[in-house]
């Protein structure tokens, strides 16, 4: 059965507040969270142009490389390390208008210009980040407080399948 978004708006707002329940509909049945990563990634992607859009999830106390959008990306990040280790250390959002002023930025891709990263939490224990949304713009300064919000609600409904 073939899928579609049926994404509408003009603003950040809109796009997310449009995109946020099909996502929902759309894995509505499905156990996987794989399946579910892959085509949370392929949505987002698909709905903002963004450069690179993906999961890394908490292995064996490092982050590993989950499902992603995009070009190849780095395999493992430690705790604290780059944006995606900073949130996880951190549990808090990060907003980086420009990577290159983030102290010790993994440059995965030279493409990439501005990132957000959003901590996934265990939907058991609320303290604990068990993988993190990562996001990658070619452009300078691309992500902000509407950004922040939505991802923060789309990755307190993704939790629910940790």
């Amino acid at each position: 059965m073939a899928e579609q978004l049926q994404i509408s708006g003009t603003s950040r707002e809109e796009l997310y507040s449009s995109l946020i329940p099909q996502l929902k509909q759309l894995v509505y049945d499905e156990k996987d969270l794989v399946a579910i990563l892959s085509n949370v990634a392929a949505a987002i992607k698909q709905s903002f142009h963004f450069f690179w859009v993906g999961f890394y999830l908490v292995k064996n106390e490092q982050l590993v490389l989950g499902p992603f959008q995009g070009d190849i990306a780095c395999f493992r990040i430690d705790l604290g390390k780059g944006v995606c280790g900073t949130a996880w250390k951190t549990k808090e959002v990060q907003v980086v208008p420009n990577v290159e002023d983030f102290p010790g930025h993994i440059a995965c891709s030279s493409a990439s210009k501005s990132e957000i990263v959003v901590p996934i939490y265990s939907s058991e224990n609320k303290e604990l980040v068990v993988a993190v949304l990562d996001i990658d713009s070619d452009c300078l300064n691309d992500f902000n407080a509407v950004d922040a919000y939505y991802l923060t609600e789309l990755t307190e409904w993704l939790s629910t399948y940790f």
